[in-house]
């Protein structure tokens, strides 16, 4: 039997897909405030209820009648709220599971407490780790143990996962007392950044020994952007291809293709003439650009991708060169949504709902990359015993 998931502040449902990947999983419920997002979340979880709007003005009391899932209910709830008000949780106040003075974190903590699930998994920016001196995740931590949680977070590297991107994220599972829940381990090696965890109060840094070098047998290196997507064909700024023209090479790429019978939002920003101008003097950061071509910007601007490393953290304009170092590693454009995707681990098969490409970049750039929430949801199914 799989555990019913909701996944709150959902976006393209990007996250709750990877658990539904494990195997283990059935997403129910999704929300969030952007209607073109929620839109996305229903294409890939089409028998779950999926509401757009302000999850402060939706009634918790109607999503359980509408879903039909009262308390004990619902196994898993997963999201990460936007990270504003964190320093407003008020943790000495008792919890009111429709209070409109919620903030966004506060509606997240109520869910949890209105359904009891079994386990939550709370995703978030790494900065919230040390924010305001720490006092904020301790904020977080107690407001989830007065609702009778244990918990205990990281800060993981997508990278050291499987995921061909340099994205790390906070990740804070609870459990309700007596489940034992054990973090995945690393299945990919780099020496790009370590793991951080809660250790004494720490944080690994760059310098100091990885904990990967601690595992018996040598891990395969993290996955590289053109192991990711040289086998997608090429295209010329402005220009859209809708079939493979290559088989896949790697194994990466052969998992991501999946059953895909059609190759979808492969098409590229059309470029001026003077961004192209830009675009072929592009190198690892923006000192190779001439400097009469551009007047500012930040050193990873109009930067190409390393083709032999993973790729940095995706941002929500990477279909544009000024964005953070978005540019294809040998041919002349910005990536396309397609590229973007597959450097966040998403599927071809996985839809996107019909809209330009601007915002398809959006929900894309905004996403926890599927892949990172599978390796999850496989080992909080361990924990779970299912």
């Amino acid at each position: 039997m799989r555990l019913k998931v909701m996944d709150l502040f959902c976006g393209t449902g990007g996250f709750s897909k990877g658990f539904e990947n494990s195997g283990h999983y059935e997403v129910v419920y999704g929300i969030d405030v952007l209607a073109p997002s929620v839109e996305t979340f229903l294409l890939n979880h089409p028998t779950a209820l999926g509401i757009p709007g302000d999850i402060r003005k939706t009634s918790r009391a109607e999503v359980a009648d509408r879903l039909g899932q009262g308390r004990g209910d619902i196994g898993v709830i997963i999201g990460g709220p936007p990270c504003q008000g964190f320093s407003s949780i008020r943790p000495n106040r008792s919890t009111n599971y429709d209070d409109p003075r919620n903030n966004l974190f506060e509606e997240f903590a109520a869910y949890v407490g209105y359904w009891q699930p079994l386990a939550f998994v709370f995703e978030n920016v790494v900065g919230l780790a040390t924010h305001n001196k720490g006092l904020d995740m301790e904020a977080v931590e107690d407001t989830f143990g007065r609702l009778g949680y244990q918990t205990d977070w990281k800060i993981l590297n997508a990278a050291h996962f499987g995921v061909p991107q340099k994205r790390e994220r906070l990740i804070l599972v609870g459990t309700q007392p007596g489940i034992s829940f054990h973090w995945p381990k690393p299945t990919h090696a780099g020496r790009f950044r370590t793991i951080g965890f809660k250790d004494s109060s720490r944080m690994l840094t760059p310098s100091e020994p990885s904990l990967l070098n601690q595992e018996a047998e040598p891990l395969p290196p993290a996955v590289t952007v053109a192991e990711a997507i040289d086998d997608l064909p090429p295209v010329e700024s402005g220009e859209t291809a809708t079939r493979y023209d290559a088989p896949p090479r790697t194994s990466f790429q052969k998992e991501r293709r999946a059953d895909a019978l059609e190759l979808t939002w492969h098409g590229s920003t059309r470029h001026t003439a003077k961004m192209l101008e830009i675009i072929r003097h592009a190198g690892p950061n923006i000192s190779s650009i001439p400097p009469h071509l551009i007047t500012s910007g930040f050193s990873s601007c109009y930067s190409r991708l390393e083709a032999d490393e993973p790729s940095p953290t995706i941002t929500v304009n990477f279909v544009h060169p000024a964005s953070n170092k978005c540019i294809h590693p040998i041919q002349h454009r910005a990536l396309t949504p397609r590229e973007g995707a597959r450097l966040q681990s998403f599927d071809d098969t996985f839809l996107f709902a019909p809209t330009n490409r601007n915002l398809v970049a959006k929900q894309i750039g905004n996403a926890v990359p599927p892949l990172l929430g599978r390796v999850i949801g496989e080992a909080l199914a361990g924990a779970l015993g299912c």
